[in-house]
């Protein structure tokens, strides 16, 4: 007679189709976690060895989704009013499979220290941060001013907060009005490269192009290799020809090193650019939802929304979850997130594929029709079940352990 195994896992996700694509795992495999730690991802490992094990056969296993472009400030600052765009983090990540968030620029250097403070430091979900070239941040009138654009001080709430900023971000400049001697075409670019070059990070670009300064300059002249070039799909972008093919211009940015995240948002994503840019062979480097107050309930929703559209636009299942995990990890500078390699933080996401007939809308008010749309069902973030709507890790009612069946205090 052989003794039992002792366990030497604390959780046990047995029988899920795994799909890591930094470690080019894409099949059924169990993935063991101990303490905050993925532990092994094999085949078959003994349910023996684990101290609790969840069966996720038929479901889908990834990395903790990383959503690179949200807005998760909503505290705003230590004076005047919240600014109104943001959302909770928790209320919105776990549930999607999302266990980082990017805020993107919500604060700048003035509030980079009541953002840490407020939210980032309180919220379960892992939070980084672009800083603003705006002192202020957003949104306001203060965005259109240049003499708000400070390289050396928005560089200097990077270093201050180095952990949690992964770099620089501009937005919202100066769209429609005549130039004037404060306001030139390029001042908010100019002056995000100055600050993104200081703190030798990237800079993330939310832009509306004008004659003055087409978008091909931008992406071929402006943008080193590494930056970001969010919204990639927005109404005001072009992107593909009166035929439906994309411009050189796209490839040669790509082979430049510039880098194109979709950032949906509530009006950044259109289907006749993103829908006829992939079936072209143009697929965007990473997914984001920008989301926010007027995105969540309207377009985007959810990252497994957004994650669903672009599968549904022809892009593999592998692919997506690429675009979803380690791509957006090595775009924001930190490869230790997003893939599910041993000893690597245990973020986990697991999904059930619906099928059926599926409608998505992009922010022209159309749609798309699909068959295949994510379903997030457990979320684990640094090793706990942060999310189990369905009761995956839980027993029936019926075979509950006895403290169930016990008031508090018996």
């Amino acid at each position: 007679m052989t003794d039992s195994p002792v366990p030497i896992y604390d959780l046990l996700l047995k029988g899920g189709h795994v799909i890591d694509p930094h470690n080019h795992v894409d099949g059924v495999c169990d993935v063991a976690i101990n303490g905050k730690t993925v532990a092994l991802v094999a085949p078959d490992i003994n349910p023996a060895l684990a101290q609790r094990t969840v069966d996720v056969t038929g479901n889908i296993v990834t990395p903790g989704i990383i959503d690179m472009h949200v807005h998760v400030y909503h505290t705003r600052a230590p004076e005047g009013e919240p600014e109104g765009l943001s959302v909770l983090a928790d209320a919105h990540s776990f549930r999607s499979g999302v266990t980082t968030m990017v805020d993107t620029g919500t604060a700048g250097w003035r509030h980079m220290r009541h953002f840490k403070q407020t939210v980032i430091d309180r919220v379960k979900t892992r939070v980084l941060a672009y800083v603003n070239i705006v002192d202020q941040g957003m949104i306001g009138d203060f965005e259109q001013d240049p003499r708000t654009f400070d390289p050396e001080l928005a560089a200097a709430a990077v270093e201050a907060y180095r952990d949690v900023c992964v770099g620089i971000k501009i937005a919202h400049y100066w769209t429609h009005n005549p130039y004037d001697e404060l306001h030139t075409p390029w001042a908010s670019v100019d002056q995000g490269i100055k600050a993104a070059e200081l703190c030798k990070l990237p800079m993330m670009v939310d832009f509306w192009p004008r004659p003055e300064r087409t978008y091909p300059d931008l992406i071929l002249k402006k943008m080193r290799p590494g930056d970001i070039h969010t919204h990639v799909f927005a109404q005001q972008f072009p992107i593909v020809d009166e035929n439906g093919k994309v411009y050189r211009h796209m490839f040669e940015a790509r082979d430049r090193g510039v880098i194109f995240d979709l950032g949906h948002g509530g009006g950044s994503f259109w289907f006749r650019n993103g829908a006829r840019a992939i079936a072209d062979g143009f697929v965007p480097d990473s997914i984001s939802t920008d989301l926010h107050t007027h995105s969540m309930n309207s377009t985007v929703l959810d990252m497994q929304n957004a994650m669903s559209k672009v599968l549904n636009m022809g892009v593999g299942l592998y692919d997506v979850i690429k675009l979803s995990t380690i791509n957006p990890a090595n775009e924001i500078g930190h490869p230790e997130l997003g893939h599910l390699s041993t000893g690597a933080g245990a973020d986990v996401a697991v999904f059930s594929m619906r099928t059926g007939r599926f409608g998505f809308i992009d922010c022209g008010r159309a749609k798309i029709i699909g068959d295949r749309k994510f379903e997030c069902v457990m979320t684990i973030r640094d090793g706990a079940i942060v999310f189990d709507p369905g009761g995956l890790s839980m027993p029936e009612w019926q075979q509950a352990p006895a403290a169930y069946w016990k008031l508090p205090g018996e």
